[in-house]
């Protein structure tokens, strides 16, 4: 009875192994090949405009608010939206990304540089002006 319990348990018991690389190392020249072989199937002229190595500049606040303005900018239809090529407007849109920005600056008052919180104070002052210019322009519903 003592050994129908264990394997009892031995049955509950799993065993995990990690099948993500091979037992065998691959030297030198293997892992090159396989490389080349990689490259082969995915021609450079293939690969779209994102898939493309482009560098990436580094990760600060002042880049976040940066990238949050330009996207407010395309959508107000201030600058030309590169995935499109044409200048399209969102107001709805570029109205959650102001106050987006808004939020940023709040939840984040007393943790920037003097410089970031001048920063961000101008572009949504910028971006709040823009946006009111664009409503104002915009024909009624």
């Amino acid at each position: 009875m003592e050994n129908d319990k264990k394997n009892e348990e031995g049955e509950k018991g799993f065993v995990v192994r990690d099948r993500r690389f091979s037992s065998k190392k691959e030297t030198g020249e293997e892992s090159q090949a396989k490389e080349e072989r990689k490259k082969e199937e995915i021609p450079e002229s293939g690969k779209n405009d994102l898939e493309q190595d482009i560098p990436l500049s580094e990760i600060t606040f002042v880049n976040l608010v940066f990238s949050l303005s330009t996207s407010a900018l395309i959508q107000l239809g201030e600058i030309e939206d590169p995935i499109a090529n044409k200048t399209l407007k969102n107001l709805p849109l570029a109205k959650q990304t102001i106050d987006l920005i808004g939020m940023l600056k709040q939840k984040t008052k007393g943790n920037l540089s003097p410089e970031e919180e001048k920063l961000t104070e101008n572009i949504l002052y910028d971006l709040r002006m823009r946006y009111v210019k664009a409503i104002s322009e915009a024909p009624p519903a």
